[in-house]
This record gives structure tokens, sequence and C-alpha cells, in this order.
């Protein structure tokens, strides 16, 4: 299984270090978030690695070079033309993933222990093309999942947009658990906030036919009518959106 880490981001929530340097290079406890990153994604046995890059990018070829590569394999998707956003990133990297049938991608500003390896088995039980790291937690978006897992749309509580891109799987919930549940809402959907992990089938790439920037949101809405795509639960784990000073 190989890797894919979203670090093209301007990191504009770092400021004012993201001035001068990209957010990948952000030193949390005595560690650069790649670092984490990178450590994170060895505990799968995951050496092969593709970076975006785009924000100063020759910082991070130069800091992987320094460290010996910390012992990995890595490629570099050059988004310094113009940047690609989540989805575009991703397809740009397509060719990375030629000889693999499942990938994992991270966004490089989250420090997690998610167990990768239980994370992907769960996913390939699923037949899904695509399988997100989830978890309950107070944001302004959320993807919207039914009782079996599978995602159903997703909304912005700041702006109330709302997009259902297929019909729930038919449920009876217990009054009481609603009545329990802050999260559950009518109509057998439940709001969840992602992760920043996703592992993926890369037979997904044959489906994209979005071109230049766009979201991978969008692209999971649209292939939500007909395709799978998943939700995993990690509550209970160590989680951290470390693109934020106040995180």
């Amino acid at each position: 299984m190989k890797a894919m880490i979203l670090a093209a981001g301007l990191g504009t929530r770092l400021k004012p270090f993201t001035n001068a340097h990209p957010k990948a290079l952000y030193v949390v406890n005595g560690k650069t978030l790649l670092e984490h990153s990178l450590e994170h994604l060895k505990t799968a046995g995951i050496s092969e690695v593709i970076i975006n890059v785009h924000h100063f990018a020759s910082q991070i070829i130069d800091y992987l070079a320094q460290h010996d590569q910390f012992g990995m394999q890595f490629s570099f998707s050059d988004e310094s033309v113009e940047l690609l956003e989540t989805g575009g990133g991703v397809k740009m990297a397509a060719w990375f993933f030629h000889d693999c049938e499942t990938a994992i991608i991270r966004n490089v500003d989250i420090i997690s222990d998610l167990d990768i390896m239980k994370f992907s088995a769960y996913h390939e039980t699923t037949g899904s093309l695509a399988t997100l790291a989830i978890r309950k937690r107070e944001t302004s978006r959320y993807f919207l999942f039914d009782g079996s897992m599978q995602m159903c749309g997703w909304e912005n509580r700041k702006t109330g947009e709302r997009v259902i891109a297929r019909e729930p799987a038919p449920c009876n919930p217990n009054p009481s658990a609603l009545e329990n549940e802050p999260f559950m809402k009518p109509g057998c959907l439940t709001p969840y906030a992602f992760s920043g992990i996703q592992v993926i089938n890369t037979e997904i790439f044959q489906l994209i036919s979005e071109e230049g920037k766009f979201s991978l949101t969008d692209l999971y809405l649209r292939l939500a009518k007909d395709h799978q795509i998943s939700g995993y639960i990690e509550e209970g784990l160590f989680w951290r959106d470390a693109g934020r000073h106040d995180e």
C-alpha cells in the first residue's frame, strides 16, 4: 500500500510562520507536521509516499534530503503553477498509484494515532470506493451518513448549505437513542466531521471526470449517488487539527 500526503496548502491559519515556510514544516512537540505524518504512515509499514507541493515546495524537498528521506521513498506532485485543491491534487498524482489497489490519503496538518491497518482492513470489507475516517466533534462542516455508514450528503452549518447526494438506507431508529444522541438528525442521517485521513480504491481514478481545481468533497458527493463512500468512526483515539495555532 502506498500513501499520499496533502501538503500543498498555503497554511493561512498558521501565519506568520507560513509567510516564509510551508505548513508541513511547522513544529509541534519537537517534530514537524510532516514528520508526524510520516511516522504515522510507518506504523502501517508504508514506505512509498507522494507529497503534493506548492507553497515553498523546495523547503520540503530539502528537508527530506537533510533527514535521509526518513528511510522512505518519496515522489512529488508539483502544483507550483496552480494549487489544485484536494481533488485536483489527488487526480494529478494518480500515476503514482498505478501498481496498487488501495492507497491512504492524509492531510499533513493532522496528528492522529489512527490504526491505519485496522482502518484499511475495514475499508476492504465494505466494497467502497473510499472510506473516510470520521468522528463526532464540533465544526462547521459535516458529512452526513445513514445507518449503514454510507455517505449520503454534506452540510455547512455556517452558511446553511446542505447537499443530499443519495437517499439514506431505510431505518427505524429508537426514539430514546435519538433523544440521547445530539448528533443524530431526523431522517436517519448522522453528521460526522472528517478527520483528514481516508483510504481509497485506486479504481476511483477511472471515475474522476472533473478537471483542474476541485475538492474531494465535491467528487465524493457526485460519486455517492451511484457508488459507496463509507465512514469509519475513529472515536477514542488521539486526534488534533494541528493546522491551527490554538489546537
